[in-house]
């Protein structure tokens, strides 16, 4: 026993061999002294925890030789990567980072239904791919409607492709994150939307009057194949990877019972498809990009790009129409269309308000991005400019909507459960719109979800109204007041960097 009235950890015996004989014949050793049991000590991790321990270090490992390669020779070309995708570690932990709520694709199996039989589903899988018996299933077309009212496609991948998919982009993100330039933000680990912001706003604060604020049209559907093939055996040069992703890409999509082959574009939903859009414009949009910006720019570029949505700051007007032009000009080789409506040059900057103000052109023009409104501003404490950024209108619009539709659903439910329920959704909210200079787009979102759980509640009975008195309380006490959750980005960058 341990000295004071803390308690010991149980005891703990060293693994014994029984007391018998290797010669001793089968009766003999089944009155054979049996094998003392070790126990765990208090405190100690269970069985499962250690083994997902001890299977992320395998696969870190792993990982970690393919990175170190990768960095050495930019030009080298991997032969064999399989092994590692097929691996029962690399296949263990790309399931447990599996959604667990996930729509089921189109073979109907759940996380927790593949889980009950894991090892020996993960092992029927492991052998499928080792001997190249593995057959990407179709993808499940449904449809998500777009803040212009139009429909979204996404696919629901089945759930071993999902697997799949997640364990070969553990094994290619260790190749392509020493590759993918630093002004590419969108779906990389350890790079947020936040971070893509704090580059931009700092980008603009700079020698930026111009920007070209650019979208591709329907990329994700439009993206070639054969291109993407290419761009992939650039650098692996294992022919079973490369046949795997042809796989996924030639699965074709199962919408409405009926089975439509898909010559391009990648569904977006399914854990590769990221991986294939980054690396599609890191050959066709990054890479030309440094390059135009080296040998063609006379003044200042700035580049941010999220998926394909990009924003490119210039110093000179002539830069920024001649750089459109070309753009356009280079998509058009990898059947790619700048959406005509979304693409637009429009000055910006520091200077942009007094000379539009001299030609009587009005404010500067606005741009979008990662769900804010870019505007030019200045400060209050020195009249500088600075950068304002306030919550899209139309997210704010469809989010209210989405909050009064679900406040309908739940009109008989306690108030305490409502509440609780619009504090996260007014948490959330902030935790991502909660920027600096955003403060009064918060209070205004507070403000209306107020009133709408205010209509709704007196809606509950004819009889008893609720006064505002009352309603006022309510929202103090459930609704939480604006919060700013990021700092101004100068200083996360003098932090990060």
């Amino acid at each position: 026993m341990m000295d004071g009235d803390r308690k010991s950890d149980r005891l703990v015996v060293a693994e014994k061999l029984a007391n018998k004989d290797e010669a001793t014949s089968k009766a003999a050793a089944s009155t054979a002294e049996p094998v003392e049991r070790r126990s765990l000590a208090k405190g100690n991790l269970s069985q499962q925890n250690a083994g997902r321990i001890l299977d992320r270090m395998t696969v870190q490992s792993a990982l970690g030789r393919i990175r170190q390669a990768a960095v050495k020779d930019k030009r080298v070309k991997f032969t064999s990567l399989m092994h590692h995708i097929y691996d029962l570690s690399m296949l263990r932990e790309a399931y447990y980072q599996l959604k667990r709520d996930a729509a089921p694709g189109v073979d109907g199996a759940t996380w927790q239904g593949y889980g009950e039989k894991l090892e020996e589903n993960l092992a029927d899988l492991s052998a499928r791919l080792r001997r190249g018996a593995y057959r990407a299933r179709p993808v499940r077309r449904v449809f998500i409607t777009k803040e212009d009212g139009r429909q979204r496609p996404l696919g629901v991948t089945a759930l071993e492709d999902k697997i799949v998919q997640r364990a070969t982009v553990e094994v290619l993100n260790a190749i392509y994150e020493t590759d993918f330039l630093d002004f590419s933000y969108g779906y990389r680990p350890g790079k947020s939307q936040h971070n893509a912001l704090d580059a931009l706003y700092v980008g603009l604060e700079q020698k930026v009057d111009w920007v070209l604020d650019g979208d591709i049209s329907a990329f994700f559907d439009k993206l070639d194949h054969e291109w993407l093939i290419k761009f992939v055996e650039h650098r692996i040069a294992d022919r079973r990877v490369v046949r795997l992703i042809r796989k996924w890409l030639n699965a074709g999509v199962l919408e409405k019972g009926q089975w439509s082959c898909s010559e391009e574009g990648t569904p977006q939903g399914g854990s590769a498809s990221p991986l294939l859009a980054n690396l599609y414009l890191h050959y066709a949009f990054d890479l030309w990009v440094q390059h135009w910006r080296k040998i063609k720019a006379q003044g200042d570029m700035i580049v941010v790009r999220w998926a394909d949505d990009f924003v490119v700051g210039f110093q000179h007007r002539h830069d920024a129409e001649q750089f459109h032009k070309e753009l356009a000009e280079r998509f058009a080789k990898f059947n790619l269309k700048l959406h005509p409506e979304k693409t637009r040059v429009i000055e910006f900057g520091r200077y942009a308000a007094e000379r539009r103000k001299r030609r009587g052109q009005g404010k500067p023009e606005t741009f979008n991005f990662l769900g804010f409104t870019h505007i030019c501003g200045k400060r209050k404490s020195d009249g500088r400019f600075t950068v304002l950024r306030r919550t899209m209108s139309k997210r704010k619009r469809n989010k209210l909507k989405a909050v009064k539709a679900e406040l309908r659903e739940r009109m008989h439910q306690r108030v305490a459960e409502v509440g609780k329920w619009l504090r996260s959704v007014i948490e959330g909210h902030n935790r991502y719109y909660g920027v600096p200079t955003n403060r009064p787009a918060l209070g205004s979102f507070r403000h209306h979800v107020g009133r709408y759980w205010s209509r709704t509640l007196r809606r509950r009975s004819q009889r008893q109204r609720r006064t505002w008195e009352r309603m006022r309380r309510l929202i103090a006490l459930w609704l939480p007041w604006p919060k700013l959750h990021h700092p101004y980005p100068s200083r996360r960058c003098a932090v990060s960097t």
